[in-house]
């Protein structure tokens, strides 16, 4: 007899329901979760109503007692008839209170429930990302203080350009996750729920049933939200200004952008043309089922994979935003049950793999070397000009000479041959005349001309590491 998780398996299962993404993020965005999320604020209500004497203590307390008690399948069985989520979770709910089930909802709109509930869920899931962001960028630190000083040759346009550091390299990571962790923190301390407004947002529904007494629907509302540990939004629809969303996704696709360039970047570097860099792999692991020699950048190219994904989702929330028209439409309702929970999945699966490849990245020094000695001495050929100029040569007949050499040397290495140009503008007349041969050959390594990329290293990392420790 199969076991219950395989026969799961015997219908459409989401890649996010098993393989991408943390059990506990899965768990805030289940279907159990939001009804007991719903049934909390439910409770939340019922508490501040009771306040005013609109309920009583007893019914709160049996809504309480059962707030657990979530019952799944009646659930479903009973939406098939009711054509509505929300009113079948009341009703399933009220069918275990006996007590307290005649006022679930009193007074409230479905988001009412739904949009505060969409807004604790989203503060929750950033507050995963930012403990993934935290672990990236703690090593992403390590890693740009380790490598600070250890010189590599820097491609523009794909080409040779100049030296820069490993470290160096790895700071651009760190700087733009920095940034992206910083918005999302902003973002996540500016989430509001929708408060309770009613059917359009006028609270009228509440005013109704607060008539006669002194509490104001505004101080009701404010009671409950308290409970909830939600600021509201000052005005809203029948729904929260789904700007929020958009604005939360927006934070999700930087997120992805800065971890998708660092996965590109690694497999570029990890390809054997350049061999620098590399993904750790797995005794076990099999890179090809084909071509068992094969080590492919698998971590890397699932962040790249997943990256996409996550970038489109912000075109969603766009639309979902910008077609709400007048007071609300429902039409941005299917996809926010998938868009919302799959972004906060795929967004965590990629701080996962890029912590893993960050800890474990593999940098080849005799590779780097060996393109820095090839490549490198082009650039240092800038530092030998500006000294031979400041010793009195002219500029426009030494840039000539260089340039002629350059061209020849470029000949030579696309040969396969070692690098001749170190060597023959050492020892051309033009140079010795200002220079001596050994002189002119310490201007022409490269591995000195990084400016000063370590300095810039270690003062990123500390400015970074006050932000987050």
């Amino acid at each position: 007899m199969r076991g219950e998780a395989a026969e799961a398996f015997e219908r459409y299962q989401s890649p996010m329901s098993w393989r991408y993404g943390s059990e506990a993020m899965r768990r805030l965005w289940s279907e159990a979760e939001k009804r007991r999320i719903w049934r909390r604020i439910w409770v939340a209500l019922a508490e501040a109503q009771a306040r005013v004497g609109l309920v009583s203590a007893a019914q709160v307390a049996d809504l309480r007692a059962h707030m657990e008690d979530i019952d799944i399948d009646r659930a479903h069985a009973l939406e098939v008839e009711l054509m509505h989520d929300l009113m079948a979770e009341v009703h399933t709910w009220a069918e275990q209170c006996p007590v307290g089930g005649g006022i679930i909802h009193l007074g409230a709109t479905s988001m009412d429930i739904e949009d505060n509930a969409d807004a604790l869920r989203l503060r929750a899931g950033c507050d995963l990302l930012l403990e993934r962001v935290e672990a990236v960028i703690g090593a992403l630190c390590a890693q740009v203080e380790a490598w600070a000083e250890v010189p590599t040759m820097a491609f523009t346009h794909l080409q040779p350009a100049e030296p820069t550091t490993v470290g160096y390299r790895l700071a651009q990571t760190l700087q733009d996750l920095d940034m992206d962790g910083v918005d999302l923190r902003r973002v996540r301390e500016e989430l509001r729920g929708k408060g309770f407004k009613g059917a359009v947002g006028t609270s009228a529904s509440y005013g109704q049933l607060l008539a006669g007494t002194d509490v104001t629907a505004a101080t009701l509302e404010s009671w409950v939200m308290e409970g909830l540990g939600l600021s509201p939004f000052a005005v809203t629809t029948q729904t929260y200004p789904r700007k929020q969303d958009l604005r939360v996704l927006n934070v999700l696709a930087q997120i992805a952008q800065t971890l998708y360039k660092f996965a590109f970047d690694l497999r570029l570097l990890q390809s054997p043309v350049i061999g620098e860099w590399g993904e750790p792999f797995g005794k076990r692991q099999i890179g090809s089922s084909a071509m068992p020699f094969k080590r492919n950048p698998i971590n890397a190219e699932n962040i790249d994979s997943l990256g996409r994904m996550v970038a489109n989702f912000p075109r969603v929330a766009w639309d979902n935003a910008a077609h709400s028209l007048l007071e609300r439409t429902l039409d941005d309702s299917a996809n926010r049950r998938s868009v919302l929970p799959e972004a906060f999945l795929a967004t965590e699966e990629l701080l996962r793999r890029a912590e893993r490849l960050v800890v474990g990245l593999q940098v080849d020094r005799a590779a780097v070397g060996r393109t820095l000695a090839t490549y490198g001495v082009f650039a240092a050929t800038e530092r030998l000009l500006m000294e031979a100029v400041k010793r009195g040569g002219d500029r426009q007949v030494l840039h000539e000479v260089i340039r002629a050499r350059s061209l020849e040397a470029w000949a030579a290495t696309r040969a396969g041959e070692a690098n001749p140009l170190a060597a023959s503008l050492a020892a051309d007349p033009a140079i010795v005349a200002l220079m001596g041969e050994a002189e002119a050959l310490t201007y022409l390594d490269a591995s000195a001309y990084v400016g000063d990329a370590p300095e810039r290293c270690r003062r990123l990392v500390d400015a970074v590491r006050q932000r987050w420790d």
